[in-house]
């Protein structure tokens, strides 16, 4: 992949830091493929960016000299940024600002969610391309019984296994929560269709939208939610959610130690190394 001068076209930026409140030290951390080979959360999360087509150039965003020097062992480019952001979208804005800007779209493949399809992006990409009013994008996963079933029992447990969106017309983002929102009031299948998208932690920004966002105070619901994508929406910013397929794929991000072996069996499931 080629990593031209700034001119146009799409950027794809892999925020990682190693002090999660969470997780400490995430990015390292190994997950076991289908044959038994480990690599780390960066790097999955590096080869899942790499494998998305149209994109003119990746990067990995950090402020950690322990994930820089990790990261260009395997090949990635690093941008280092600032330790005092406090979320990937403002790591996002800085890093496009170091490369010199200039890009048409800057897309956040958060470094926890290595098993994000390349056509997840692809089709982001082409809907904010295809939607000028919009300035966000992000993709949502229509969930079947078995996963709001999931989403519900983990929040049952106190833990975050998910964020779920809420939209109108035209795709126009109204809300994004931990909790499993819209309240449905019945059960349903496991394979029967329901109300409720699952969120998929990915983003591409116009850059004018993205350079603006670091100056914007956090709004109560970003404070609430420890949702970086309410800013946008506490400031009266246009988000589009772009529905996505699985095509028979899963799909969850790591966001707990116990989210490891849930990756893992997925990985073995769908026979990835």
């Amino acid at each position: 992949m080629a990593s031209p001068a700034p001119g146009g076209g799409v950027l794809i930026v892999i925020p990682a830091r190693h002090a999660s409140t969470r997780y400490p030290g995430k990015p390292l951390v190994e997950l076991r493929g289908a044959g038994g080979a480990a690599k780390s959360l960066i790097r999955r999360s590096w080869d899942a960016a790499r494998a998305v087509r149209g994109a003119d150039r990746v990067v990995v965003a950090t402020d950690d000299d322990r994930i820089r020097d990790h990261a260009r062992d395997f090949g990635a480019e690093v941008v280092m940024t600032s330790p005092d952001w406090r979320n990937g979208t403002e790591r996002c804005a800085e890093a496009h600002a170091v490369l010199g800007g200039g890009y048409d779209i800057v897309v956040n493949l958060q470094g926890d969610a290595p098993l994000t399809p390349a056509w997840f992006v692809e089709d982001l990409v082409a809907g904010l391309a295809a939607d000028p009013g919009a300035e966000i994008a992000t993709p949502v996963l229509r969930c079947e019984g078995a996963m709001r079933d999931s989403l519900l029992e983990d929040r049952r447990n106190g833990r975050v296994g998910g964020t779920t969106a809420v939209f109108g017309a035209g795709g126009r983002a109204l809300y994004f929560s931990k909790e499993v929102i819209p309240f449905c009031g019945r059960d349903y299948a496991p394979e029967e269709p329901t109300p409720v998208f699952h969120h998929v932690g990915v983003y591409a920004y116009r850059p004018a939208a993205l350079a603006a966002y670091p100056d914007w105070q956090t709004g109560p619901l970003e404070t609430l939610e420890g949702l970086e994508q309410l800013r946008f929406l506490e400031n009266g910013r246009a988000v589009l959610c772009v529905e996505v397929e699985a095509r028979g794929r899963q799909f969850w991000e790591l966001n707990n130690p116990s989210d490891v072996p849930r990756l893992e069996a997925m990985m073995a499931g769908m026979g990835m190394e």
